[in-house]
């Protein structure tokens, strides 16, 4: 399996492939193609339809994160730490890979606990009431690497400014609506697979239509059952 040290080694010899995942059969999909499997509070919204990731729990990150290890072969698995959690209740996560918004002070109190951390900056969405680009960042960028993060997610950044801190660091960056200027690149899996047809942020790159593909399997699976069709013989006991 990958480890922190794995992915920091990365930078400045290819690009980090990273995606979210909430469950099993998801973590499984990417598994083989992914550097570094992220399993965002994000859940709150794409899994349990809530407006934003403030009410997440560490259970709710403890469930999930159990059932994309299991899936997850071998890829480094970092769960996010919901916004107020102290280091014990880190400590009640099945992964000792923890990401953390901002707060380069709890970085440095987990990561003197054995934890590897991946610091957070930028748009911090556990804390944010609106979404827009972040200027400014360099200051935390740094003092989450002196905390000791192996490595930083720039999210909805200018992408110059990315890319002028992304070479003063000397940890990898990974960019979300951050340019192409950081050391690697993640995306929110149910989007990027289409199956949110409401959200288009400008970053945001569709690399299938789930969405049509689901409503059309079910269509045809309707059509099926009223007809009679479903099940056959060859499909009954």
């Amino acid at each position: 399996m990958k480890t922190a040290l794995d992915i920091k080694s990365l930078k400045g010899e290819r690009a980090i492939v990273a995606l979210t995942a909430y469950d099993f059969l998801m973590a499984k999909a990417i598994a083989d193609e992914v550097d570094l499997i992220l399993v965002g509070d994000s859940l709150g919204m794409v899994v349990y339809g809530e407006k934003n990731t403030h009410g997440v729990t560490i259970e709710d990150m403890i469930r999930h994160t159990e059932a994309v290890l299991r899936g997850a072969g071998d890829a480094l698995v970092v769960a996010d730490l919901p916004y107020g959690c102290s280091v014990e209740e880190a400590k009640k996560l099945p992964c000792k890979c923890v990401k953390v918004e901002g707060q380069p002070e709890l970085v440095r109190a987990l990561v003197e606990e054995g934890f590897d951390v991946m610091g957070h900056t930028g748009l911090k969405p556990q804390e944010a009431e609106e979404f827009k680009v972040q200027t400014g960042f360099e200051e935390e960028a740094l003092a989450l690497q002196e905390a000791g993060a192996f490595s930083i997610v720039f999210e909805c950044v200018p992408s110059d400014e990315a890319a002028q801190v992304t070479r003063k660091l000397e940890i990898p960056t990974i960019g979300i609506g951050a340019g192409p200027g950081c050391d690697g690149q993640i995306l929110v899996l149910p989007d990027m697979l289409g199956m949110n047809p409401g959200f288009k942020p400008k970053f945001l790159r569709e690399y299938a239509d789930l969405d049509s593909v689901v409503r059309g399997a079910v269509k045809k699976y309707k059509k099926d059952v009223i007809a009679g069709d479903f099940p056959s013989g060859g499909e009954s006991y």
